[in-house]
This record gives structure tokens, C-alpha cells and sequence, in this order.
């Protein structure tokens, strides 16, 4: 005999599914109705109306393999209104009503990845970042949180097929470790990065909450979800304080175009669609950048008594006045003596305000001088007047030779080129070897015409903030940031002065010659010394063997970090073959690979990268490049060992793992490169060599 649909838990879940669906297209339907006709002022307010309204109707978009809500949370009693609606730190949101009939039946809450109401405004769905939510990734048998149940979702594309229940109170049932929980943490993965929201966990949720006004760097090794904290850091961030943000801005910084493009669907799909990311070339790009530079050039250029150097090179360029200024004013002549000038441009340069602002206060302050000898010859100036002042030809000429205008880029090209200029400036900061090491072989004529490499657009952008003040942020994101250099970091924290920015990164997986030594030291260029130093070492992606034999490098790259514990319960598909036939056997371990579910990346030396996608193509299997989108048709990605970091695949095939540590400057260097190389998978590993492994792999 049938179970009858109203016995049914599943199917009572199912029609809760359907009406919620049915209520978020009602909320879509209601903002495409709205007729904004002659409701603003100008056709300027108009067009702001008209692009929040279709930002709104994006964010209610029902994408339909995305589960529309995750987990249900049953409260003993009902929430207060401030747990509920969020209180003071939920600027802008929707809330759920307290006064609707959805609390008759006590505090039952489904926990999705946004807010749904129905046509009376009950709540269908609460928004994951709600305070009412928290409980669902931080409430367990010791501490309830006052929720006698917790139920989780299972989904076979967007249809639930599957729940799992969690008694809080119930001393008489066992903890256990949720399956729906590592089924979805080990589900397949096609194309870019996904949310994690169905699984974030207490310590990572704690990160995620913490408080707009600090700031926070997160320390985590391979698989244990740090790129992800950070972006539903800011997630959470827009919702609680989104309109503090919406002035101010947030900014997601990453390592490369490929990461970036990696994870650019992560906040849309949390309905955060005006975000904007960029690298840190991208943020310095005031020249096109058409050269490199050897690691020790980079390094030196890298460092932050650059900055210094810069300063004083900077500043060099004010002179001392030689001779008084006269103003004439109809048949009046008003005369400023030298000493009077020259104790104006030391106040200025005492006063430690950007090279520009001074610039500009020069006249004023020149002009006011001349007024002040004008009140005591009796006439009445007014600020009309001081103005006019401050614009006469002999005023102008004289802050012209005393503190002339000054373009970063053609400061920075003097410094690179002209060997007495910058020996005047780096005295007593940089050696001569250091010195001889900045400067260009070839002095190029003109800005448009020099090879700018990357470091040197970083010294131009703090010659920049030197002059002028760069625009600051409420909040920065920024990933993989253990492979800055301090004056890069330097160029992050100019962007976040007034802010607040969440650092995320790994000691063990730094491969540039600048690495991060130590987060303290990376902090306080950042400026933002202060931050508040959290440590993940619970690996959900990677692994058990996976991760263990990766470890093995910890010892020789960073012996100070933690390696990370897998709490994966399947141990993952490890294998390690020679491969006699070289390319050959690779192409043969690919093609095994993509028998299974998943994608599937092919990580090598940057150099046998040609030779591989040349034995791919004639084996006649597809691929893509990192950066490109993966279909369930192409779903082999082709990535050289440069550019592996922050990306993810189901199954990894690492070629010759020798050929990757000898691709790099460094011994230290190559095994960094490696250990990333070898952290890629999230279920199964297959490395081949015909060359010998390196013996830090024991």
C-alpha cells in the first residue's frame, strides 16, 4: 500500500520546492511589472532606476540545476526578531516577517541561497547569510542553538531526490558524519568553480561572519576551502552591510585571468552580480607592460625601500625659493619676501600630505600672505580675492620652479635610467649591486617607448599615490597572496586605507622569488597589521592519499605549517607509473581518466606543455586551456604547472613531476610548484614519470 503524499516527508519537501519556486517567479514577475514612468526627476535618475531594477531581476533569477534551498532548520522556539531580521547589520535586505502564519507551526526555517517570500510576505526560503541561518553550519549536539532538528537536502540536478535528519536534543542518536555532506563535497565538477554554501563548516563560517571593520588572512593549505571562504566572505559582507558597500565598493583580487575567470561564477550564483575582480597588474596597469625582468631585478624592485627611494626622488624636485614674489594688483604692488616663502614650502613639506595636495596648497597658502597685507593696510579682501591671487601669473611662476608637476611614469623611467639620479636617491637603502641590478641595460627615450616590465607598473602606481591619493575601498578579497611582492602588497592596501580586506593564502604553495616569508611581515605592508591571523587545516578536496603523499614536501618548503587532514571519507584513485612510452603513456592515463565521471586535468612542466597538446590531438582527445570553459563533451584541461595554482579537477594526471621542479629557478622554488601540482585533484591522482621522482617525495 502507498504511502499517502501528506505521510510523505519527501514529497511534502518536493511541494515546498515547487511553491517556492513558484513564489521567487512571483517576485520576479512583480519587479518586471513595475512601471517606472515618470516616477523620477531626470532622465539621469531614470536610467539608475532602470539598471537596478534589471540588476534585481538577475538576482531573482531561478537557475534550475542550482538547489533553491539546501537544509531546513526546526527551532524549539521562535527566533527574535533581531536573530530573524538581522537588527542594525543588515543594511538593504529583504528579512522574514515575524508576524506572518508560517509561526504557527514554531520556528521552521528552510535555508537556501537567497530570500523567498510568498504573496504575504511569509518566508519560504531564508537567505544562508540571515543571522537565523548561522545554526545550520555552527549548531551540534553540544550546542543546539535552541534547533531541534537539522535536515539536509540531497539533489540529482535541481530535483531533490534525497534528506538526511540530525536530532540536536536526541541523546540516544549517534553522531554521525553526514553522507548527503561528502557526497556533495566529492560530487563531479564540469566547468568553473561552485559555491560552497550547502557545506561550509563551523570554523570556516566563523570567517566568513566575522565583522566588516577588521580585517582577516586566512592561512589554509590545498583543499581546505579558502578561495571559497574569502568570496562568500564578501557575499555575506554585500548582504549585512550592503549599503555601506554599495558606496564604497568591494574588490576580489587574483592571481591571473585563468583563477579569475575559474571563479567568477561563485557570487552571481549567490546573487551578488556588481562585484568586480581584477589581478594586480590590472589595478597598476598606468603603462603597457611589454617587458620582464630577471628574478634578482624583479626581487630588488619588489622590495619595499623602493618606496623610499621613490619618496626621496619624489620630493627632490622641490627647490627653495632664491627670491621674493610681488603681486600687483591695480596701482598696489604686495611683496612676499623669500624667508616668508621659504617657511611656507617647510610647513608644507612638514605637514607629510601627498606631493599634489601641497602642489595645489601653494598658491592658496602664497595668496594668503598677501592678504593678511592687505588687512593691515586696510582693505577688506574676500576668498574672491584670494583666489584671484593664487592665479597670478607671478604666483604661478614662482610655485612652477618651487614645486613643479611631476608624471610618476617619466619619475620612475629617470630613476631606471639614469645611474647619478637614482645613486642620489637609493644612498644608504639599496647597494651599488642592487642599484646596478634596477637599472636598464638600455635607457629608453620616452614612457611610450620603454619595455615596462611588471614590477616596474608597481613603482609607477606608488609614485601615483605619492602624488595623489588612491582610491580606497570598503572592502578587498585578495587570493593566492603569498605570491606578492611586499611593494605589490603595498598596491593592494592603497586600495583599502579606509577599508577592510580578507587575505587568503598559503606559505607552502609561494613560487615566486618574492614569496611571503610570514604573514605578520605581509600584513604590515599591506597596512593592515592589525589583521586578525586564522588557520585551516581541515582538507575537504583533496584526498586522504591524495594529500598525505603532497606532505611529504611540507618538511622542505615550509616546516613551520601544519599539513592539512583530510576529513574526506573516501581515501580517493592514487596511482604513480612509470611511463616508458612518455607522451604516450600520459595520453593513455587520460583517456583511463575520462572514462570516469568529471573533469579531468593534465598538469606538466610549462615546457612539455607543446609536446603533450600535440600528442592529445593526434590521439584525436579535445581539450582546453585554463581560462577555458570545459563542456561534459571537452572536459580535459591542458595546464601548465605555472598556472595550476587556485585551480581544481576532479581527477589529475601530473606529468613528470621532476620536469616541473626543474623548471623553476630554484630547487625550493620547483618543489612549491610541485606540491601545488600534486593538490589539484579532488578524487583521484594519477602521476607518470620516465624520468626519477624527486627524493623529497621519498
Amino acid at each position: 500500500m502507498s504511502t499517502p503524499v501528506h505521510d510523505d516527508p519527501l514529497s511534502r519537501e518536493r511541494a515546498h520546492l515547487a511553491a517556492s519556486r513558484s513564489a521567487l517567479r512571483a517576485m520576479r514577475e512583480d519587479i518586471e511589472s513595475l512601471d517606472i514612468t515618470d516616477v523620477t526627476a531626470n532622465w539621469v535618475n531614470a536610467a539608475v532606476l532602470e539598471n537596478q531594477i534589471e540588476q534585481r531581476i538577475k538576482a531573482l533569477a531561478d537557475l534550475s540545476e542550482t538547489p533553491l534551498f539546501f537544509g531546513r532548520l526546526d527551532y524549539l522556539h521562535a527566533p527574535g526578531a533581531e536573530q530573524a531580521e538581522g537588527g542594525e547589520e543588515s543594511e538593504g535586505r529583504e528579512a522574514p516577517s515575524l508576524q506572518g502564519r508560517r509561526w504557527e507551526t514554531g520556528g521552521r526555517f528552510y535555508v537556501g541561497r537567497r530570500h523567498v517570500h510568498d504573496a504575504d510576505g511569509d518566508p519560504m526560503v531564508v537567505d544562508w547569510r540571515a543571522p537565523v541561518s548561522q545554526p545550520f553550519y555552527r549548531a551540534s549536539r553540544k550546542d543546539p542553538q535552541d534547533v531541534s532538528l537539522r535536515r539536509r537536502f540531497g539533489y540529482t540536478g535541481g530535483d531533490l531526490t534525497a534528506y538526511e535528519d540530525e536530532h540536536l536534543l536526541d541523546p540516544a542518536e549517534a553522531a554521525t558524519t553526514s553522507r548527503l555532506l561528502q557526497e556533495e563535497i566529492e560530487r563531479p565538477r564540469v566547468g568553473p568553480m561552485r559555491d560552497i554554501v550547502a557545506t561550509i563548516q563551523p570554523e570556516q563560517d566563523e570567517i566568513v561572519r566575522a565583522g566588516l571593520t577588521g580585517s582577516v588572512c586566512v592561512q589554509g593549505g590545498p583543499g581546505t576551502g579558502k578561495t571559497a571562504v574569502g568570496l562568500h566572505r564578501v557575499a555575506y559582507l554585500l548582504y549585512a552591510h550592503r549599503e555601506r558597500l554599495a558606496r564604497t565598493g568591494t574588490l576580489v583580487i587574483g592571481p591571473n585571468r585563468s583563477f579569475l575567470h575559474y571563479i567568477e561564477q561563485v557570487l552571481p550564483a549567490l546573487g551578488e552580480l556588481t562585484v568586480r575582480q581584477a589581478t594586480v597588474d590590472d589595478l597598476v596597469a598606468h603603462v603597457e607592460v611589454r617587458g620582464t625582468d630577471e628574478a634578482a631585478t624583479a626581487v630588488v624592485k619588489g622590495d619595499a625601500r623602493m618606496a623610499e627611494v621613490l619618496r626621496r626622488a619624489l620630493y627632490s624636485h622641490v627647490a627653495p625659493p632664491t627670491e621674493g614674489v610681488v603681486v600687483v594688483r591695480g596701482s598696489r604692488r604686495w611683496r612676499v619676501p623669500v624667508y616668508e616663502l621659504e617657511e611656507i614650502v617647510r610647513e608644507l613639506l612638514a605637514r607629510n600630505i601627498r606631493y599634489g595636495a601641497a602642489r595645489e596648497a601653494l598658491p592658496q597658502r602664497i595668496a594668503h600672505a598677501v592678504l593678511v597685507q592687505m588687512e593691515r593696510a586696510g582693505e577688506a579682501p574676500d576668498d574672491r580675492v584670494q583666489n584671484a591671487v593664487a592665479r597670478n601669473a607671478a604666483v604661478k611662476a614662482l610655485v612652477k620652479s618651487v614645486w613643479p608637476q611631476v608624471d610618476p611614469a617619466k619619475l620612475v623611467l629617470r630613476l631606471l635610467a639614469d645611474a647619478d639620479f637614482l645613486a642620489e636617491h637609493a644612498d644608504g637603502i639599496l647597494t651599488e649591486d642592487e642599484q646596478k641590478a634596477v637599472l636598464w641595460a638600455k635607457p629608453a627615450r620616452s614612457v611610450k617607448a620603454a619595455a615596462w616590465s611588471p614590477a616596474d607598473a608597481v613603482l609607477i602606481d606608488e609614485a601615483t599615490d605619492l602624488i595623489e591619493r588612491t582610491h580606497s575601498l570598503g572592502h578587498v578579497v585578495l587570493d593566492e597572496a603569498q605570491d606578492l611582492s611586499p611593494m605589490q602588497y603595498r598596491a593592494v592596501g592603497r586600495r583599502c586605507t579606509t577599508g577592510s580586506a580578507t587575505v587568503l593564502g598559503d606559505l607552502a604553495q609561494g613560487t615566486t622569488p618574492w614569496a611571503t616569508r610570514s604573514w605578520e611581515e605581509a600584513l604590515g605592508h599591506l597596512g593592515k597589521g592589525e589583521a586578525v591571523i586564522e588557520e585551516l587545516t581541515a582538507g575537504f578536496r583533496v584526498p586522504t592519499d591524495v594529500i598525505a603523499y603532497a606532505s611529504r614536501l611540507l618538511p622542505h618548503i615550509a616546516p613551520g605549517l601544519t599539513p592539512v587532514a583530510s576529513i574526506r571519507e573516501n581515501p580517493g584513485f592514487f596511482d604513480i607509473r612509470t611511463a616508458p612510452d612518455g607522451a604516450a603513456d600520459v595520453v593513455a592515463a587520460c583517456r583511463e581518466l575520462l572514462e570516469r565521471e568529471g573533469s579531468v586535468g593534465l598538469i606538466a612542466a610549462d615546457a612539455r606543455v607543446p609536446e603533450l597538446a600535440a600528442a592529445l590531438a593526434a590521439a584525436g582527445i579535445g581539450h582546453v586551456g585554463p581560462g577555458e570553459e570545459t563542456t561534459r563533451a571537452t572536459r580535459l584541461t591542458l595546464v601548465p604547472a605555472s598556472l595550476a595554482k587556485g585551480l581544481e579537477y576532479d581527477y589529475v594526471v601530473l606529468d613528470e613531476p621532476r620536469a616541473v621542479v626543474d623548471g623553476e629557478p630554484d630547487e625550493r622554488t620547483g618543489l612549491r610548484r610541485l606540491y601545488v601540482c600534486l593538490t589539484r585533484a579532488v578524487s583521484g591522482l594519477v602521476v607518470t614519470h620516465a624520468a626519477g621522482l624527486p627524493p623529497q617525495l621519498g
